[in-house]
């Protein structure tokens, strides 16, 4: 490998290094990674909507990953992976942090699903193409976010689904994700930037420069009483859907 793949990294090293450090903490929801064991379901009610949208009879069966390739791209330690091999699809993960994908296969063993994971950049693997891609909350932590995306969409078999969520640069967002969110701890100091936040707007443009059309778009809210939950609101995080154009 070499130097060959120098220009392919897009995650910056500080960043992978600093999940690598929670991988052992991933799978305790009430551990340091216990936003993510909220949002989960949240991402998921989504995912199998936008499933049941774009395979037709899809809603129907309990297994409608049957027979499909799955690939989550900044996998961490496997927490969507496991729900898309019950949905009955062929999941490979990646992740720049060896030990996040350490953590994630033996996870995966202990409960008996056979999940292929896999440490580096979506850009350097000769892993071929796959009917679902999902990428939640990583492009946040791209530096560069065209070159991204089309490693990305290059990874999309035709007739293939991707669905991808971040934070939304707002107002909003920089007092409650970056501000509040650290300052109690919801989430590790040092998880956000806001300044990398990227917009829906600016996301679907890039989107299309890849020749990607979105498909649906849903924000992840939350509020007392409700928690957390798919919602018109797009100012703190949202979620979408695209395909080829």
């Amino acid at each position: 490998m070499g130097n060959a793949n120098v220009s392919n990294v897009t995650i910056r090293p500080e960043e992978a290094e600093f999940f690598a450090n929670l991988a052992r903490d991933w799978w305790n929801p009430k551990g340091p990674m216990a936003s993510l064991h909220q949002v989960n379901p949240v991402r998921l009610a989504f995912i199998r909507d936008a499933i049941d949208a774009h395979w037709p009879g899809a809603r129907a069966l309990a297994r409608p990953l049957a027979g499909k390739s799955a690939l989550d791209i900044g996998c961490g330690a496997g927490l969507l992976c496991e729900p898309l091999a019950r949905l009955g699809a062929s999941v490979t993960g990646v992740d720049a942090a060896g030990q996040n994908v350490a953590a994630a296969a033996a996870h995966s063993e202990a409960v008996g699903l056979d999940i292929r994971y896999m440490a580096g950049e979506v850009a350097g693997l000769d892993i071929g193409t796959f009917d679902l891609v999902t990428c939640v909350e990583v492009i946040e932590h791209v530096a560069d976010k065209p070159a991204f995306l089309r490693d990305v969409a290059a990874r999309l078999a035709p007739g293939g689904l991707l669905v991808m969520s971040t934070p939304n640069r707002t107002a909003a967002s920089r007092v409650l994700l970056v501000g509040a969110a650290e300052a109690v701890g919801y989430v590790p100091k040092g998880t956000h930037h806001w300044e990398d936040f990227i917009t829906p707007e600016e996301l679907e443009t890039l989107l299309a420069d890849v020749g990607l059309t979105v498909t649906a778009k849903r924000g992840i809210a939350w509020r007392p009483g409700k928690g957390l939950h798919l919602s018109d609101d797009m100012s703190l995080n949202y979620i979408l859907s695209a395909r080829r154009a």
